[in-house]
């Protein structure tokens, strides 16, 4: 009798045992998903460049860069469109991949900071895909302003003729095609510009989106930088992120909403690849639901 209790509470210790490994076996498969430290680039299409990059100093820090030239030929640009209903918020929430999948795109990213938002545990957050949400600043999609301007949040504009603008008044002209809009200007006229006291997000080392642009309005960079991922990588200050920017030639940067919300997504023919490691709730590889984003169609490399 007592021999067959044992045997049961061995039976149940294993059992219990394999049950914890089960999330540890899943966490270390995600880990190994992860863009290796290793530098690389690219073309992704015409007119579309991506670049990886590793730096161990000041921390470890996993870089990634598309160059985008809105000149080429079947390149064209797309915010994710609004949808009014109730409640009276703007969007219903969607990973970058959905987005990119959804509109049939080429490359996107996302894009302005949003509302309401919760990240209590792997398997209690919100927004989940589908959810109604709030974009913060002014947003455009296809001429159809669904976002109103806020004061102090900058924007990023486009406008018919494929010209590119970064604006601190956080309105865009008559005439634009497309918006976004982020916490404030990092770079202008080609200089790093310093964080302001009290702005939206925090000059810490984190995850970061941007989106920065030449004196021309022609060329376009997007800059994606991973975080909250010990040995592999701890991310950036604002500063940090504006001269990355300024490397690249930019004259004007915008920083978007960062942390697990960093996701930079590329299609390819078996369907789409996450090109960064975003983080949502802690977990690797693991894409965060948001508000809107910025796509891009292009056409296939020659």
């Amino acid at each position: 009798m007592k021999q067959v209790w044992l045997s049961h509470k061995s039976f149940w210790t294993l059992a219990g045992m394999g049950i914890l490994a089960v999330p540890l076996m899943i966490f270390g498969w995600l880990v190994f998903q992860r863009p290796p430290q290793t530098a690389t680039e690219k073309q992704l299409f015409q007119g579309i460049d991506y670049r990886r990059e590793y730096r161990s100093q000041p921390r470890p820090i996993m870089l990634h860069i598309v160059s985008i030239d809105l000149a080429a030929q079947g390149v064209k640009v797309l915010a994710t469109p609004g949808q009014a209903r109730t409640p009276e918020w703007e969007t219903n929430a969607r990973t970058t991949s959905e987005f990119l999948q959804e509109f049939k795109l080429q490359l996107a990213v996302n894009a302005n900071f949003f509302y309401p938002f919760d990240e209590n545990t792997p398997w209690n957050s919100y927004p989940n895909s589908g959810d109604r949400v709030g974009v913060v600043g002014q947003a455009i999609s296809n001429g159809q302003e669904y976002s109103s301007p806020q004061e102090s949040w900058a924007v990023f504009c486009i406008t018919a003729n494929q010209r590119a603008r970064i604006l601190a008044s956080g309105r865009c002209p008559t005439g634009t095609t497309q918006a976004i809009s982020g916490s404030g200007v990092i770079v202008e006229n080609g200089q790093s510009i310093p964080a302001k006291q009290g702005a939206a997000d925090s000059d810490g080392n984190y995850s970061r989106t941007a989106v920065a642009v030449d004196k021309t309005g022609q060329k376009l960079w997007l800059i994606a930088v991973d975080d909250k991922q010990w040995l592999y990588s701890e991310g950036v200050t604002l500063g940090e992120l504006a001269e990355t920017a300024i490397a690249l030639g930019a004259d004007a940067a915008l920083n978007l909403d960062g942390g697990g919300s960093t996701t930079l997504v590329t299609s390819t023919p078996k369907g789409f690849q996450i090109l960064n490691s975003p983080v949502h709730t802690k977990i690797p590889m693991r894409e965060r639901p948001v508000a809107n984003h910025l796509g891009f169609y292009a056409l296939p490399t020659p």
